[in-house]
């Protein structure tokens, strides 16, 4: 069959633009693992407006559970050119059957050796249903084609990945059930030679689910990094904040912001999620201390929901945010997806409100989907909503930014005040939006 041209693409949650989008990293394998004779064309519904003209051979699109309802429509929409779609990333690799209705084949799993298979089974016209990704092969051939994201509106941004997989199952999350066991590094060479490519007038990320998956591997990296004099953030366990020179380390090798899941005050509820190690480092205003000390800055997340969580605990986590003037914070309400172990338990326990909330056209974003102990469902989504207005009130953002217990550096207080900035825009956006619209 005829591929000459492939469209890859990244839905957003709704019809409309955001202006918290990243580059998706997974597309950019995608099309560097496209044979060369084929035109990659990329487009991020997150930033920009998909062309009704575009009539390519092929389109893959990533899908997580908060963008299947939008997937499954732009789907809809290239079947009905005669257009075959097909479907990767977590929420088809949880729930391929669901996606199997809406794509012509889907790849569970990482896409690198099957995404090549795909293609080449499509040019001699067998391209089959499922493909399974090497979730357990190592990622020391990973590539990438950053072009595919030029001229695109993005934040200053510049992400990279060390490693897949994390060393925790926690209760609410699905990446352990996606990478089971398998914890995979990249050689830190590869690491340096692509990053050496950055500019120091960008923050880079670092998109591990947690960067401290090991002591071994996390020096490793900074040993070979902290020549390149470059400013960058994470993902990482609280437990990084025991070793105090580990996080001396951090520092001086260019960390300047981390991405903590403080989670809940409650004791209780930390064991419910399966993180009582969450206090291993102390408690947590002196976590918040040590981080600040070295200036880093703070983004600190907590969900709502749990056993113990009433009107009143929420109010302590915002308290809490406050006056230990974390620099970023999200309140999420608990959201059970495919794939993790709470989707399945109130499943069992019959408290969802809402089995299958993502294409589910009566939810909109914030709404309630199970029932919680000690609230309303009704109470629990106000709640939420209103720790985050709270917590991104223009007073609020002022006294946290400006007043960081981090220090006043010029860069890191920029980058600190624009995703404040964004975050506030982006709360007000979604919240009682409907998915897919």
């Amino acid at each position: 069959m005829t591929l000459q041209r492939i469209t890859l693409l990244r839905p957003n949650m709704g019809n409309y633009r955001s202006t918290d989008g990243l580059p998706p990293l997974s597309l950019a394998i995608l099309a560097a693992r496209t044979p060369k004779d084929i035109e990659v064309t990329f487009y991020d519904d997150k930033v920009e407006v998909i062309p009704e003209g575009d009539e390519p051979d092929l389109v893959a699109i990533t899908v997580e559970t908060f963008t299947a309802h939008r997937a499954y429509e732009l789907a809809r929409q290239y079947r009905e050119k005669g257009v075959p779609v097909v479907m990767g990333g977590y929420h088809p690799t949880f729930l391929p059957e669901e996606a199997l209705k809406h794509a012509d084949a889907i790849v569970i799993g990482d896409a690198e050796g099957s995404w090549e298979q795909l293609l080449e089974d499509f040019r001699k016209g067998r391209m089959q249903r499922s493909y399974s990704g090497g979730n357990s092969r190592p990622i020391d051939d990973f590539v990438l084609d950053r072009s595919i994201f030029k001229g695109k509106k993005y934040p200053p941004v510049e992400l990279v990945q060390y490693g897949r997989g994390c060393r925790f199952a926690c209760d609410f999350c699905s990446i352990r059930t996606f990478y089971q066991d398998n914890i995979r590094q990249r050689d830190t060479q590869s690491i340096v030679e692509e990053m050496a490519g950055f500019s120091r007038n960008r923050l880079i990320f670092f998109v591990d689910d947690n960067l401290f998956n090991s002591v071994k591997a996390l020096n490793a990296l900074l040993e070979a990094i902290a020549p390149l004099n470059l400013r960058w953030s994470c993902q990482i366990s609280i437990d990084v904040a025991k070793d105090e020179k580990l996080l001396d380390r951090m520092a001086e090798a260019g960390c300047v912001f981390a991405l903590v899941g403080f989670e809940s005050l409650s004791e209780q509820n930390l064991r419910q999620m399966g993180k009582r190690w969450n206090r291993v480092a102390g408690d947590y205003l002196s976590v918040v201390d040590k981080f600040h000390q070295r200036g880093i800055a703070l983004y600190g997340t907590f969900v709502f929901g749990y056993d113990a969580d009433t009107a009143e605990t929420i109010q302590q986590s915002l308290d809490f945010a406050m006056e230990a003037k974390l620099e970023i914070a999200n309140f999420n309400p608990l959201t059970p997806t495919p794939g993790s172990n709470l989707y399945k338990r109130l499943e069992q326990e019959g408290r969802l409100l809402l089995p299958e909330w993502w294409t589910n056209k009566s939810y909109c974003y914030g709404d309630p989907i199970f029932t919680p102990r000690k609230m309303t469902s009704d109470e629990f989504s106000v709640k939420c909503f209103e720790a985050k207005k709270a917590f991104y009130s223009w007073r609020s953002i002022a006294s946290r930014v400006l007043g960081s217990n981090a220090g006043f550096d010029l860069f890191r207080t920029s980058m600190v005040g624009l995703a404040n900035v964004i975050s506030r825009k982006e709360i007000y956006r979604k919240q009682y939006r409907p998915l897919g619209k």
